[in-house]
């Protein structure tokens, strides 16, 4: 028995049909009911080969090869077939599901960078560990559920910017994950919030999503955005003072940096207020250089930050499912697995779509 799914080969993608994948011990077989397209799995395809060399040299982790077969997809729900040897079935066939995107083997595989026989869910049908199966409520559509992945990277950077009550964020980037940040944000109560971002029409999902107020920075300096909603008379609400920047009269920063090319850090650095926290979440493929004196002078604190605990996967998806996560306008556009590869080029354009949702 076949399945169709798209495979990324040599740095492109194209549909074909694969073998059905056998589940193993502790897996269950899963038909795929809606995905997400993630700005990971576009660095895939348009940064293949820097991708591989940073796993390599910063987690001695072989992700995929280029000249091999890779079926990418992340962000999914799926439909529950049938379960391999060895498995309790708490969940019945049938049930909807997500998951963190791993397998659990001996060897653990990560789901969205391995081939037709593990593969992502750019597919019909793919293997999921029974032990990291999360039910989806009943109420939750299929593609709201495949957004549980990107709002728990967002839960997890805003959880590693450790902001307190008084602390008034800045988003620098406002694509799908700068978008999930800002959800975070407005439902922990955080605010106002500041975004930035040249597109117009991110922009407009950054409104609607909650943030408070919205910048082109060709025209306005989000960081000056930043201080005029950050001034405060009240000396009890100022962040952290230093001898060199005394008496600043401005509520803490937190700068999340979702955009992830060379250069952003160090503008961040020149415009940030001092001490401002850091928060890069955007996955920059290339060498970037920055000056340390600049964080060095304004104390700054850099956190970097990437994925997600399970627990925190748990939690975005326990936050959708209460609507305390409202995140229908992160969807722009559902398209066909025959449809992906035009898909994939329609996202270069930030003013075409955010987030696809592929439905098999």
């Amino acid at each position: 028995m076949s399945m169709k799914a798209v495979v990324m080969i040599n740095s492109g993608l194209e549909v074909v049909e694969a073998p059905l994948p056998q589940p193993g011990p502790g897996e269950a077989l899963v038909k795929v009911l809606a995905a997400g397209i993630c700005g990971s799995d576009l660095h895939c395809v348009t940064h293949g080969a820097q991708l591989l060399d940073s796993a390599k040299e910063a987690a001695g982790v072989e992700l995929f090869k280029l000249d091999e077969p890779v079926v990418l997809g992340h962000e999914f729900c799926a439909e529950i077939v049938e379960y391999g040897p060895g498995c309790r079935e708490t969940l019945a066939p049938g049930s909807r599901v997500v998951s963190v995107p791993f397998l659990l083997r001996p060897e653990p595989v990560t789901l969205g960078f391995g081939g037709p026989g593990t593969p992502g869910a750019y597919a019909e049908y793919m293997l999921l560990s029974e032990d990291l199966l999360v039910p989806v409520p009943d109420h939750v559509p299929d593609d709201i559920a495949t957004l549980a992945e990107p709002l728990a990277v967002a839960l997890h950077a805003v959880n590693r910017g450790g902001l307190g009550p008084d602390d008034v964020p800045l988003v620098i980037g406002c694509g799908p994950i700068g978008l999930a940040v800002i959800a975070v944000l407005k439902m922990r109560g955080i605010g106002p919030i500041v975004a930035s971002d040249f597109s117009p029409s991110r922009r407009a999902m950054a409104t609607a999503l909650g943030a408070d107020v919205v910048v082109d920075p060709r025209e306005t300096s989000p960081y000056e955005s930043w201080q005029e909603v950050a001034a405060s008379s009240d000396a009890t609400k100022w962040g952290r003072q230093t001898p060199m920047f005394p008496g600043a009269g401005l509520r803490p920063s937190v700068v999340f940096e979702c955009v992830g090319v060379p250069g952003i850090i160090q503008q961040i650095l020149a415009g940030a207020a001092p001490c401002s926290k850091v928060v890069v979440a955007g996955l920059c493929m290339v060498q970037d250089s920055f000056y340390p004196s600049f964080a060095i002078m304004k104390e700054i604190d850099l956190a970097f930050c990437i994925s997600y605990t399970p627990e925190e996967f748990a939690q975005a998806l326990g936050h959708i499912a209460s609507g305390e996560l409202q995140v229908e306008a992160f969807i722009t556009s559902r398209v066909a697995l025959d449809d992906v590869p035009e898909a994939f080029a329609r996202l270069a354009d930030p003013e075409k779509d955010a987030k696809i949702i592929v439905l098999p």
